[in-house]
């Protein structure tokens, strides 16, 4: 989700912008849900024809094996939630997981920010702006198409100091385990109050914010997966999978293939970029932004050099127009990046095709843009995609979906923040 501040908004408001991308695929969208608050995702439980929505204003929806909207709530947790920006907010209901015995036990995750827990430290108390939660919750036994709303189990909560770069997606791997994608704590630049003034948090080895973290929810709240890659090793917290991100904002498991974990990462001024997140893995943040060298007290002005030693390159970047240099010569392509799936679905010629888009191009209005990866010879290039059925279409971006089928869904809105009830979930199709 969008990570900037008003600083950055004259560049936001520049004129349309030309693309890089050389080529372009041609989609439809069809529209399969709509109504809707701030969709963040859609996904489907293990071998089950139902699609839950993810609002971010705090409920959860059900589209049903029959392609209708059911009425009410499956889940409803806005009580929890901190008060929610209308113009604009990252906070909020931000992710779902089912496990792979779902089907069993009825149980599933949620993640989200909650109000400050009571037993933060003072310092905290008198800073931080929420606690990020990860929730066990279970299906009601009356009703499969509701939630229990008298069962919560915390999982995982980490306290948070600024509203943004929150991360918060979820899913189970391939192997069981829960992953968490989180941010570095919010702000801008990795730093101020609640980050690692040294390093940034995205680089400090001990702390939980901008990382990749699995763990084992069999446990109380959860148990550290022993295979974990910084396991028994000193100043480095067990959970952390892969490190090195600023908001790493919708992730997801490619269904096929390697079943390889593709996320996009948001990054500052310049530069966004989609990563392959690998066990170990150190991604570069806040010492890169991208491939490039970062300066956190000059952020728009990149080293020529820095240490780059274990740090993984991104499998596809583009320019940012928060950089009034790119914005000023009409190269950039978006503002914050939104990761997406791999396409999996009855298309063969799309087998493998990793769509993702940005948020938008412009803060002021919906100018979100949808790109699609694809791989050749073990390098990836992004091209545009043209919505042929639509070519006014503008949403800002969101999010994205994949159903069991392995097709990929777009999640728009004409809102920056969440209100009204006017937003759609788009199929893509050829």
């Amino acid at each position: 989700m969008l990570s900037r501040f008003a600083s950055t908004l004259t560049a936001f408001a520049c004129a349309a912008l030309v693309s890089q991308a050389a080529n372009a695929l041609d989609v439809k969208l069809e529209v399969v849900a709509e109504g809707l608050n701030h969709p963040m995702t859609m996904v489907s439980p293990p071998g089950d024809d139902r699609k839950f929505i993810v609002e971010q204003s705090g409920t959860i929806k059900i589209l049903g094996a029959d392609g209708k909207l059911m009425e009410g709530d499956f889940l409803n947790i806005k009580h929890k939630l901190p008060p929610l920006k209308w113009e604009f907010d990252e906070e909020g209901l931000l992710g779902l997981a089912f496990p792979p015995d779902f089907k069993k036990t009825g149980k599933f995750y949620i993640s989200y920010t909650s109000q400050l827990r009571g037993d933060a430290d003072l310092g905290k108390q008198l800073w931080y702006a929420h606690t990020n939660t990860v929730s066990e919750m279970r299906v009601s036994k009356d009703d499969p198409n509701k939630a229990d709303p008298n069962y919560e189990r915390h999982v995982l909560q980490i306290d948070w100091p600024q509203f943004n770069h929150n991360g918060m997606w979820i899913a189970f791997g391939p192997d069981g385990m829960l992953y968490v994608s989180t941010g570095d704590g919010g702000y801008a630049n990795d730093w101020g109050i609640g980050h690692n003034v040294t390093t940034g948090n995205g680089q400090d080895k001990a702390d939980l914010h901008g990382k990749m973290l699995r763990i084992d929810v069999n446990g109380e709240p959860y148990s550290v997966p022993k295979d974990n890659p910084f396991v028994g090793k000193k100043d480095y917290a067990p959970e952390i999978w892969a490190l090195g991100f600023r908001n790493p904002w919708r992730c997801g498991f490619d269904m096929g293939g390697n079943k390889e974990l593709f996320c996009g990462d948001v990054q500052q001024n310049s530069f966004e970029e989609v990563d392959i997140v690998t066990k170990g893995g150190n991604f570069g943040w806040r010492a890169m932004e991208a491939t490039h060298c970062f300066d956190y007290v000059n952020p728009n002005k990149h080293p020529a050099t820095c240490d780059k030693t274990g740090m993984i390159d991104p499998i596809i970047e583009y320019k940012n127009c928060s950089n009034p240099d790119f914005a000023a010569k009409g190269d950039c392509e978006g503002i914050s990046i939104t990761g997406g799936y791999v396409y999996r679905g009855p298309h063969k010629a799309w087998d493998g095709v990793y769509f993702f888009g940005d948020w938008s191009k412009s803060f002021q209005v919906a100018q979100g843009v949808l790109f699609a990866g694809k791989q050749s010879g073990g390098k990836w290039a992004k091209e545009n995609v043209k919505v042929t059925n639509m070519p006014d279409f503008k949403d800002f971006i969101l999010g994205f979906g994949q159903d069991n089928q392995g097709n990929v869904y777009v999640m728009g809105t004409r809102s920056r923040g969440p209100n009204g009830e006017q937003d759609k979930i788009y199929k893509i199709v050829p």
